[in-house]
């Protein structure tokens, strides 16, 4: 089997269920019974591969992570909670106070919370650099730094980096590479041809199969030797290539507590099964909506999306992503009380956050997301007040184009003293 779609339908997970289902059943319970203290024993050391306590692995669980193994061609994947469960877990499994890591301003707004007033405090430093300059990342890094990590497109800015060109810098200076690919998917980036070392995914997204469930994914490619990693290199002599994983299992994932439900992985491994045809529909209408603002110049300032010619990400994208660019656009209007009008006055599009739902959302990120950063925080990481993030559905794209075009017919446009004011 090649295909994505055919692999998600059909590809063997590693245990068949006792009656034959063709879906793994829901295994809600916490504990599980074994023959012997003997058993019992064996399984909490690690020696036996046997189901013990949901908080650790389960059935229902371990099938789901099998399936995106497969699908992206991974060494192992665990799954967690939620997006921001699977960076804090790989995070606080890679450093340790008085390391850093390096990463770019342009960061969704709860991923620089968690590295600004989570991890910081704990004694991690950030440093924020351009990713897209090799001398100003190969000077960042140090004999401390534990990782680069960035976003395949980063969310609302929509920036695309060289992944590639990142990858080779952070390897030279024996640095794993550490990619949030929530935008894209497993489906839309194929994270390994790319020298991405672990890839960092919520699964609330894309995968869920339209905002069905919370949850997160940790997917290690097996790339990177972990004898680089002073915290992980005790564990390479016995675990080798599964270093990391073996650690994040028996301590920090276990330790957390942030598991996934078994409830809620069912349900995202049905969301695998049409992932491909969901994507490749948001990423069509994205594209449809995004060239119909382009030409609304009387109304909108500005149109961000990586797959109209004009962007200056447009090449570098189309080669990292060819089955689309993502489902998510950004445009401004004039300002913030005409965002807000606009918001209002849309009758199909919902006014809610989460992206990569079935149904098109908007959001006023400057509000909402960012709302607890000061204007020169929210300047540094370019979000402006201005700005209007659109995740677009797999509705009928001329219904959203529909609905877009009368919400902005009673706006007054760009060049409106009153607007701007």
């Amino acid at each position: 089997m090649k295909g994505f779609t055919t692999k998600a339908l059909h590809g063997a997970p590693q245990k068949r269920d006792v009656h034959g289902t063709l879906r793994m059943p829901v295994y809600d319970s916490v504990a599980f019974e074994h023959a012997s203290a003997e058993d019992v024993q064996a399984a909490f050391e690690g020696r036996l591969a046997a189901h013990s306590y949901s908080r650790i692995s389960n059935p229902t669980v371990e099938d789901y992570e099998q399936r995106v193994r497969l699908l992206s061609d991974a060494l192992g994947v665990i799954a967690v909670s939620s997006g921001m469960a699977a960076i804090s877990n790989v995070m606080l499994a890679l450093c340790e106070a008085g390391t850093n890591i390096v990463t770019t301003r342009s960061l969704f707004g709860n991923t620089y919370s968690l590295f600004e007033n989570t991890l910081r405090p704990w004694g991690l430093d950030i440093t924020y650099v351009d990713l897209s300059n090799r001398d100003v990342l190969r000077a960042a890094i140090n004999e401390n730094t534990r990782a680069v990590y960035l976003e395949t497109i980063t969310n609302p800015q929509l920036e695309v980096v060289d992944i590639e060109a990142v990858a080779a810098v952070a390897h030279a200076h024996k640095v794993p590479l550490v990619v949030d690919g929530t935008v894209t998917s497993p489906y839309l980036f194929r994270a390994k041809d790319f020298g991405v070392d672990v890839e960092v995914i919520s699964s609330t997204k894309y995968i869920s199969g339209g905002a069905t469930s919370v949850g997160g994914l940790i997917v290690d490619y097996g790339t990177f030797n972990w004898r680089n990693n002073p915290k992980i290199a005790p564990w390479v002599a016995k675990y080798k290539a599964s270093a990391l994983l073996t650690w994040l299992r028996a301590e920090v994932y276990r330790n957390l507590g942030a598991c996934l439900s078994p409830h809620n992985a069912y349900l995202q491994t049905l969301g695998l099964e049409t992932l491909s045809m969901r994507a490749e529909r948001s990423c069509a209408n994205a594209l449809a909506v995004a060239e119909y603002l382009t030409g609304r110049s009387d109304r909108v300032r500005a149109v961000n999306y990586p797959g109209l010619a004009a962007s200056r990400y447009h090449a570098i994208a189309a080669r990292q992503f060819p089955h689309g660019f993502g489902g998510i656009l950004t445009f401004d209007l004039a300002s913030k009380a005409e965002c807000f009008a606009f918001m209002n006055r849309l009758q199909m599009i919902r006014r809610a956050t989460n992206i990569n739902d079935n149904k098109t959302l908007i959001l006023h990120p400057a509000s909402t997301i960012y709302c607890e950063y000061s204007p020169v925080e929210k300047e540094d990481m370019h979000v402006s007040e201005s700005m209007m993030r659109l995740s677009v559905g797999i509705e009928d794209g001329e219904d959203i184009i529909a609905d877009l075009e009368q919400g902005l017919a009673g706006l007054r446009g760009p060049d409106s003293v009153e607007a701007a004011g």
